[in-house]
């Protein structure tokens, strides 16, 4: 039997298919097109098995779909900005520049020789001029249709490295910094932002896509376009300062006993009394060492400080108290809520905890009897939108 030797046989095999252009990609073909792309590998060091793990299966996908006869356009290239890149050229003594170049060129070799149906011609490299004059492009046209701008917002940040970090880059329960292991603090800088929820109505047409019910429901609660009433909320004892919060329920607004301002918002300062400036900012700094996932987790028990502070209820002129929680994000609707215990199953639980009233204002006639007097509730009295 003739032995095998991968390296003659895989090697003739690999320059065949690139002499005869079969792994590039027609774009006047009249074939029918398909598009693949695989995660794009940071070259901040060697391949591993774990980028082949993660490119086997959309390869594999792709020789499937080119031998049923498309026209297969699946790129390479190398996601080269960023700390990874940073960090390796900083542990290694070297420029990022020359360091990602030498990864590339060498990743490239190993990349080639895995016999991947990639389409080289097309490669990118993200910190070649050539590629992100692209992404500048698209940011200005972003500008022009005014979906970009500027707000000052709180980012996670490393004192040390002096830099922002992306959730990826904080890691474990003490929220250290991936690169230096010092504690990553919430910080309030000013940004760019995307309007992304312009295109929540597009986002919730699921015509003719055969996507799962559960992927289904995370789109529409990623955005999750919401009609209602924003209105402002004063603070009581004050002639200027207020609030807004939005409700899909303006009907329910008699019930509200308490409110709840992100721990962020730009009040809390202001309107927190003497008495609780101590627990409010403990509670604070509590809520700058977790995530917003960790904050607004599903299940988690809720939990927050009161202000010391008042606000008005509009429909009545009833006093309610200001409290701070985490699970109330700054970057989201307004930062604030109305709560309305007796008809949200998340402040009912939050008005038992802390003992806030839970009245209920609107019960539909066959619930009347199952109605309690007073604050006897067990649980919130629900209502169809």
């Amino acid at each position: 039997m003739q032995e095998y030797l991968p390296q003659e046989i895989e090697t003739k095999w690999q320059n065949y298919w690139e002499e005869q252009g079969l792994l590039d990609f027609d774009f006047a073909s009249e074939k029918p097109k398909y598009y693949m792309l695989t995660m794009l590998p940071y070259p901040s060091g060697d391949l591993h098995i774990g980028h082949w793990y993660a490119m086997a299966p959309s390869d594999s996908y792709a020789r499937f779909m080119k031998m049923q006869g498309n026209e297969v356009f699946f790129p390479i290239g190398f996601d080269s900005f960023g700390l990874p890149a940073e960090n390796a050229a900083i542990q290694n003594n070297i420029h990022p520049k020359s360091w990602t170049y030498a990864n590339i060129e060498r990743m490239q070799k190993q990349l080639r020789t895995m016999g991947n149906m990639f389409a080289w011609k097309n490669e990118v490299i993200t910190c070649d001029p050539e590629y992100y004059k692209w992404s500048q492009w698209f940011f200005l046209r972003m500008m022009e249709e005014d979906l970009a701008y500027r707000e000052h917002a709180p980012v996670d940040f490393c004192n040390h490295c002096q830099t922002t970090l992306a959730r990826e880059q904080v890691w474990g329960e003490d929220r250290v910094c991936e690169r230096c292991q010092n504690p990553v603090v919430k910080k309030k800088l000013n940004q760019w932002k995307l309007r992304i929820t312009k295109y929540a109505d597009e986002l919730l047409d699921f015509e003719g896509l055969d996507w799962p019910e559960r992927v289904r429901s995370m789109q529409q609660n990623w955005i999750g376009r919401s009609e209602g009433v924003e209105f402002a909320l004063k603070i009581s004892d004050s002639e200027d300062l207020s609030f807004r919060v939005f409700t899909t329920r303006p009907d329910t607004v008699f019930g509200m006993t308490f409110c709840v301002l992100a721990p962020e918002h730009i009040l809390v300062d202001q309107i927190t009394t003497p008495e609780q400036k101590e627990a409010v900012k403990a509670y604070k700094g509590a809520a700058e060492r977790k995530d917003e996932i960790e904050r607004t987790a599903e299940g988690q028990e809720k939990d927050g400080v009161f202000t010391g502070a008042f606000a008005v209820n509009p429909m009545n002129g009833e006093s309610v108290p200001i409290w701070i929680a985490d699970y109330v994000l700054a970057s989201y609707g307004t930062g604030a809520i109305m709560a309305v215990p007796g008809h949200d199953e998340r402040d009912f639980h939050f008005a038992r905890k802390y003992g806030l009233p839970t009245p209920v204002v609107i019960v539909a006639p066959e619930q009347l009897d199952s109605i309690p007097d007073g604050d006897d509730l067990s649980e919130p009295i629900l209502q169809k939108e």
